[in-house]
């Protein structure tokens, strides 16, 4: 069977200060066409730095990870990438215009003309028809979001890589996107991996729940989703899975549904040297 991706052995580790920083270790992994996976686990377990090997950002240490098949070497317009940032979008291009320009730089349609007007079905995907001509200052953070994920999607990629992307979002707004992101997965049916520090949001968004170790990440337990679409927090098997993952993790289940992130680094500490490390 050809996996949407498949991921045997990853480690990733980082040199610095004559020390090698492990990063991911071990990690094995098979994901089906079109699923969608929620990816948890507490500051500095490596879920950034996951993403960024899938990506292509990153190069594994050692292990290999293949994208129906293919050993992947470097980034590609196959697998997208959404950041939690509101500041993923070009300031001077409009909200079409942003779709259009990745259109024409990944090849994906050609033309000016063709490219906005493709663009303007995923501004309609993504609930934005009538902000085709807003600039990303002129726009609310949901709708930031909306359309970078819309930029993302427009290039039909295999596999949708999210990195806590409604983490910088109030609460209200974050609940209304998890349901407009499940209503465009089910329309495009594109596989995704989606990283969150919220238990709550790994089991609403993922059918697949993984858990991961803290220093270095490794991979603790991938939990089959028992709760069915659409999901209720009051239902008896989210509750469940919920108590589950907080044992899983470690924490109780009285403090805070986000876990506690980490001081901010130095300014000369490179951001491929995320702080999802551990000295070996």
């Amino acid at each position: 069977m050809e996996y949407a991706l498949d991921i045997s052995g990853l480690t990733k580790r980082f040199p610095a200060q004559g020390r090698n920083l492990t990063a991911l270790q071990d990690i094995d992994l098979t994901v089906s066409h079109g699923e969608f996976i929620t990816i948890i686990g507490p500051s500095g377990c490596g879920k950034s730095t996951f993403l960024r090997c899938i990506a292509g950002f990153e190069h594994p240490t050692q292990g290999i990870v293949r994208v129906e098949g293919k050993k992947v070497n470097r980034p590609g317009a196959d697998r997208m990438m959404v950041f939690q940032g509101l500041d993923q979008l070009f300031p001077w291009l409009t909200a079409l215009d942003n779709i259009a320009f990745a259109l024409r730089v990944t090849g994906t349609v050609y033309g000016v003309a063709k490219s906005r007007a493709f663009a303007e079905k995923y501004i309609s995907l993504v609930g934005l028809t009538g902000y085709e001509d807003f600039y990303s200052y002129q726009l609310s953070g949901g709708m930031k979001q909306r359309v970078a994920i819309a930029r993302a999607l427009s290039v039909q990629p295999k596999i949708l890589l999210m990195d806590e992307p409604f983490g910088s979002l109030d609460a209200f707004t974050r609940k209304s996107l998890q349901e407009e992101l499940t209503s465009v997965w089910h329309k495009t049916k594109v596989t995704i991996l989606f990283v969150t520090h919220n238990i709550e949001e790994a089991i609403i968004q993922g059918d697949r729940i993984i858990a991961m170790s803290p220093q270095p990440g490794r991979i603790l337990s991938i939990i089959d989703n028992p709760v069915s679409r659409p999901r209720s927090q009051e239902a008896r098997e989210f509750v469940e899975t919920q108590e589950t993952l907080y044992r899983l993790l470690g924490i109780q289940k009285d403090s805070s549904r986000e876990f506690l992130r980490p001081p901010k680094r130095p300014a000369s500490f490179e951001e491929s040297e995320a702080p999802h490390l551990v000295a070996t």
